[in-house]
């Protein structure tokens, strides 16, 4: 067995009304900031009480919301320039991961000399990082507690892996409050999503011990929260269930990476802007199918946590159930169950599937897979 580390970043504080002590928390690490945010926070007044919260403590902050339906590199450009002009003390991003990843880039880059396009080739940063804090408002971040960030190339519209510096982010705050920009749609496709992450995550060849803990308990909070189940100890209500989970998926997710579905979906996504919440659920079937074939037992598993099987059925009476247990889960949300129906055709998809194979994080999927591997799961499921 390999050595474990365990290293804590960044702080999470989670809790009903903590975005409203924002500015409280940040006078940590400085009284100047960029204040990133999702455009449509301001529709439903979180913007707000984000900003009161800050002006309320003396901090000093400007606002930087021009981010269109994806945050590609001509964006960060915008940013940064702003950002250093400015001479901020960190950088505070509220919204959901297009948000996320823009201010993780932004704090990352923000000191260094060369392109942004350098680091997107490979090249490391070497100065240091500002401090980062980041409010989720959609209850997921795939790359919150990850060594990298997601970029979309402005000059190729492929997705691309930013290095990040270690301890750049300081503090998570996730408030079940700032959630209610989301549908009844969007909360079942995102809740399906963290899902699918979790067990990805679980069954990924560089999961531990204490990520298949943390995915374990991200499995049930999720289940609790999809199902309106009060929790075994208080009844918890299920938003405040599903952000636990979310945020626990995502905490798992940074030590043992999600699979081929979430790949697949940011691929997507960077490049038909298609959401990525939809296509990981649309394609998270297919991917318990092929995992059945060589991790049989962890999947077994999943089934029982989630009450779909009991502990006297067999391994794949188990598998199958969770199969099953999922497609019915996408039909009563009406949510779509074939890419398809996404209004993409299969000659696009395989361009993001080229895009997916020339990432890094295919060397943590749950088996080797190529980019034709990739795409005969898209096919599966168009």
């Amino acid at each position: 067995m390999a050595d474990f580390t365990l290293r804590i970043s960044p702080n999470i504080t989670l809790g009903s009304y903590t975005a409203s002590r924002l500015g409280q928390f940040v006078q940590e690490w400085g009284t100047r900031f960029m204040l990133i945010l999702d455009p449509v926070l301001g529709e439903y007044g979180i913007s707000d009480k984000l900003k009161k919260s800050l002006s309320d403590r003396n901090i000093e902050f400007f606002v930087f919301d021009e981010i269109p339906s994806a945050a590609d590199t001509t964006v960060l450009q915008t940013a940064l320039e702003l950002a250093r002009k400015a001479h901020i003390h960190g950088v505070i991003s509220a919204g959901g991961q297009k948000t996320e990843n823009l201010g993780r880039a932004v704090a990352t880059l923000i000191h260094e000399s060369h392109s942004v396009y350098d680091y997107l080739d490979g090249a490391t940063p070497v100065s240091g990082a500002l401090p980062l804090i980041c409010v989720p408002t959609t209850m997921h971040d795939l790359f919150l507690f990850a060594d990298k960030t997601p970029i979309i190339d402005a000059r190729t519209k492929k997705l691309k892996l930013l290095p990040i510096r270690q301890n750049t982010c300081k503090l998570a705050l996730f408030d079940p409050n700032l959630c209610v920009s989301l549908t009844e749609n969007q909360v079942s496709s995102i809740s399906l999503q963290m899902l699918c992450i979790a067990i990805e995550s679980y069954i990924s060849q560089k999961a531990c011990f204490f990520s298949d803990t943390i995915n374990e308990k991200a499995i049930e909070l999720l289940s609790c929260g999809l199902d309106s189940k009060p929790s075994l100890t208080t009844a918890v209500p299920p938003e405040q269930l599903l952000i636990q989970g979310g945020c626990m998926a995502s905490l798992a997710a940074g030590m043992s990476p999600a699979g081929a579905a979430s790949l697949l979906a940011c691929t997507i996504n960077a490049k038909y802007k298609l959401p990525r919440s939809v296509v990981t659920t649309i394609l998270f079937p297919y991917i318990i199918e092929d995992a059945a074939k060589y991790k049989s037992d962890k999947l077994a598993k999943v089934a029982r946590i989630l009450n779909v099987a009991s502990d006297t059925s067999s391994n794949d009476t188990a598998v199958n159930a969770l199969v099953e247990s999922v497609r019915e889960r996408i039909a009563i949300a009406n949510l779509p169950a074939r890419l398809k129906d996404m209004g993409v055709s299969i000659e696009q998809l395989a361009l993001a599937a080229e895009n997916a194979g020339q990432l890094e994080l295919m060397t943590s999927l749950p088996r080797s897979m190529s980019a034709d591997e990739l795409f005969d799961l898209i096919k599966q499921a168009y």
